[in-house]
């Protein structure tokens, strides 16, 4: 069962989202939160599997949130959003993001995108995330014009340089997989050994680092 905290301070859209997800086999909704902080408080007291957050949230906005939950490894988080491209995005995936969703998804791509985040799968909608990681990359400014150095790789396997290469592409751990001529559990295992690393939150920032590095 997927435990699932609905994060949205406008009650009639966290009741659509809460009502979707309660007709999904194989989901429960673990609680509900109207801001920021309450989404925290109870990530800490029900350690959901997935946080379903909006990213404006009255009291702590759900960038803020979802990087004390990343942080703190509470839950996987699914930032909800208006725009696919927009700087709440980038500050939701600095901050440790699983994977973003429109607001105008429909109700199956919303069941799936929680289902896939549950999995760990930070890829919700490749061809989107693709795009995402190369605005993010390419940006200018701030954390986004600023390219890492090189020697955080050192660290890392010839094998699993390989993986961060086809995160870079935006593939999930079967797509992975199938690549390497391995089982989507092993990919899996060393999208989880780099993350650790390389000492980043979530798979969406690794993509980002292959972009940015050209790995």
């Amino acid at each position: 069962m997927i435990r699932v905290l609905v994060a949205e301070d406008q009650s009639a859209v966290r009741a659509g989202l809460v009502l979707i997800l309660r007709s999904a086999p194989g989901i429960e909704v673990a609680g509900e939160a109207a801001n920021g902080e309450q989404a925290v408080e109870l990530a800490r007291e029900l350690r959901p599997d997935v946080v379903l957050m909006d990213v404006q949230m009255p009291r702590l906005d759900g960038v803020s949130a979802t990087r004390l939950i990343a942080t703190e490894g509470l839950a996987d988080v699914l930032v909800l959003t208006t725009f696919d491209l927009d700087e709440y995005v980038f500050g939701a995936l600095r901050a440790g993001a699983a994977g973003f969703l429109l607001k105008s998804a429909e109700a199956k791509d919303l069941i799936d995108a929680v289902r896939t985040v549950a999995r760990g799968e930070g890829v919700v909608a490749p061809a989107v995330t693709r795009r995402l990681i190369a605005e993010f990359a390419a940006g200018p400014g701030g954390d986004r014009g600023t390219r890492p150095d090189p020697a955080v790789l050192d660290g890392l396997t010839p094998r699993e340089r390989e993986v961060l290469s086809l995160l870079g592409e935006g593939l999930s751990n079967a797509q992975i997989g199938t690549r390497l001529e391995m089982a989507e559990g092993t990919a899996k295992s060393h999208v989880s050994r780099l993350l650790g690393k390389l000492g980043l939150r979530s798979r969406v920032q690794a993509a980002v680092l292959a972009r940015e590095l050209g790995a």
